[in-house]
């Protein structure tokens, strides 16, 4: 596997065990903030990457509205 699929299949283990544990999405929103600032943490080595996951968040955002818009994701 490649460390894509790996991180992938990590990612949708944990999103399974935290839709069992608690089944109100508004509590996943804490967690998915915190993701993101664990990853925020991980961008201070350089300011290419503090950009990059700013854009990252500019897309995010972006995805978020095409859902809310379309009701599926891309």
């Amino acid at each position: 596997m490649i460390k894509e699929d790996d991180l992938r299949e990590s990612l949708n283990i944990t999103t399974r065990d935290m839709a069992e544990l608690e089944s109100n999405p508004r509590t996943w929103l804490s967690w998915i903030v915190y993701l993101l600032a664990r990853l925020e943490e991980k961008t201070t080595t350089s300011a290419s990457d503090k950009e990059s996951f700013v854009e990252m968040l500019s897309a995010l955002q972006d995805e978020i509205r095409n859902r809310l818009r379309t009701g599926g994701w891309n």
